[in-house]
């Protein structure tokens, strides 16, 4: 049975499979999708024929998961970007295809352009309805899906778009989707004049724009509490302390089931997504330390924690880097994505708590998750290679600065969105320099860059032991420089775009 096809013409009946069959079942058939598309590129994909080839790798000699782990790994330098568009794809056809065509944001240098077919839709379609039904009850309630990602060339906000009328179209829901993109006013607006129609509302988008949401709803005298809403979240992980601010700003009262996460790239679509039993294990891991080193080692920050289906992305982890192996318009066959994280199957997850003195199917009851359990493996990302900057020889991180502005004393002037730099001074010394965003119609005094300056320091310290070495050696010279911007000031802070949180 081709469960992939089950999966888009019966989400339901997938949804109850995921729940009875053990994982082993999944995982095996994970790998037997990924060997399939692999041969099937081998021979019909041009560019990656001549890419086995440049490698020495004959197709018929790759039969197993030792054999298949000889495969050498593709990326946008030494495929994507090396062969015509035309030769990525299937039997060498592009402009014959009817696609719809995504680009990257080009934050890394050129935008690539990658065409999406028709089966992905449907099938992040119908992982959306196991979801929407396993987190918020859409077949329960009536949904009003506020879409605030971007619309236009990026994936996001079209992909989320379509993926959602697909499930409307079922005729099986009361479901309705309204896509103001990132303009946040429209999305205010539509909250105000129609939530109040609806059971409740499902805010989709951008972490740090959800929240500039959440906080410029209130500021406009919006109580979001009494919309009873939902959040998803993609493009970019976020702590627990950044989860608990958005619901505590908005009413949300069910940890576990109020939001989600996706991990996903433009290359692939969605991979992945929180699971309520994800988010709890990632909770506990931050309550048991122990737990956390066994689960995620020497990690310092706190990953994007997911489940995903192996038959539609077949995951590796190859010291810490992540590889993905997908169909798409281009299929990507042992994909480098350029992700820092790592797979683990759920009974490894199960030795870990055990070990660690959780009990986890316990706690799943406590908290009243335990119907929502899939019996799929778990991948978690924590950061991108390139994204970081460089302070004397080591690796200062975004979440170490996001975790320090989430601070509640910081609440009530900045937004926590910031952009990070290495820059030298007249003596060619060189220093950190982190640049913050006021809240609307915010000023700042010396006290603030002092009381923030003197936060992010310690929480560098308390979260990076080489800073803290650092700033032992060189003490006023560890000190990042602070410079505060208005609200939506064009020069960082630029609406409408990703968030840009390391400048090279």
């Amino acid at each position: 049975m081709n469960r992939l096809h089950s999966l888009s013409s019966s989400p339901v009946r997938f949804l109850n499979d995921v729940k009875r069959y053990p994982e082993s079942y999944w995982s095996h058939r994970g790998f037997v999708q990924a060997l399939s598309l692999f041969h099937q590129a081998a021979k019909r994909v041009p560019a990656y024929k001549d890419f086995l080839h440049t490698h020495g790798i004959n197709p018929d000699l790759i039969q197993t998961k030792g054999d298949f782990q000889k495969v050498p790994l593709i990326d946008k330098d030494n495929y994507i970007r090396k062969y015509p568009l035309e030769s990525l794809c299937w039997d060498g056809s592009f402009s014959q295809t009817p696609w719809v065509i995504s680009s990257t944001s080009g934050s890394t240098g050129e935008p690539t352009y990658f065409p999406r077919t028709t089966k992905q839709d449907k099938l992040y379609a119908a992982l959306a309805e196991m979801y929407l039904r396993d987190n918020f009850s859409i077949h329960k309630r009536t949904t009003l899906y506020v879409n605030c990602f971007a619309m236009g060339v990026w994936i996001g906000g079209v992909f989320t778009h379509q993926a959602v009328k697909m499930v409307a179209d079922r005729g099986e829901y009361s479901l309705s989707i309204i896509s103001p993109g990132i303009n946040k006013s429209e999305a205010i607006k539509a909250v105000q004049r129609l939530g109040d129609k609806f059971d409740q509302v499902i805010i989709a988008g951008y972490p740090p724009f959800v929240k500039d949401l959440i906080d410029d709803g209130i500021q406009e005298g919006l109580d979001w509490s009494q919309y009873n809403v939902g959040f998803i979240f993609s493009a970019e992980s976020f702590s627990e302390a950044f989860r608990d601010y958005i619901f505590r700003k908005s009413g949300v009262k069910d940890i576990y089931r109020g939001s989600l996460n996706h991990y996903g790239t433009v290359d692939l679509g969605t991979m992945s997504h929180e699971t309520p039993v994800s988010v709890l294990i990632r909770r506990l891991s931050l309550q048991h330390r122990p737990l956390f080193t066994r689960i995620f080692q020497h990690i310092t920050k706190v990953p994007t924690f997911t489940q995903y289906i192996p038959e539609m992305f077949f995951f590796e982890d190859l010291e810490g880097s992540l590889v993905c192996t997908g169909d798409g318009g281009f299929p990507l066959i042992r994909y480098d994505l350029k992700d820092n994280g790592g797979v683990l199957s759920f009974s490894q997850i199960v030795d870990h708590c055990h070990a660690s003195g959780v009990d986890i199917f316990h706690e799943m009851e406590r908290v009243d998750i335990s119907d929502t359990l899939w019996h799929l493996p778990f991948v978690y990302v924590y950061e991108r290679r390139d994204l970081s900057t460089t302070l004397y020889g080591l690796n200062i991180y975004p979440e170490t600065i996001r975790k320090a502005l989430q601070h509640e004393r910081f609440e009530s002037f900045v937004t926590g969105k910031f952009t990070m730099l290495t820059k030298y001074n007249d003596s060619q010394d060189q220093y950190l320099e982190i640049h913050l965003e006021l809240k609307q119609a915010q000023e700042y005094t010396d006290e603030h860059i002092r009381i923030i300056t003197d936060h992010i320091v310690s929480t560098l310290k308390a979260n990076n032991s080489e800073y803290h070495k650092l700033h032992t050696d060189l003490g006023e010279r560890a000190v990042p420089v602070i410079c505060m911007w208005p609200y939506e000031d064009l020069t960082y802070f630029r609406p409408g775009t990703k968030q840009k949180w390391v400048k090279k």
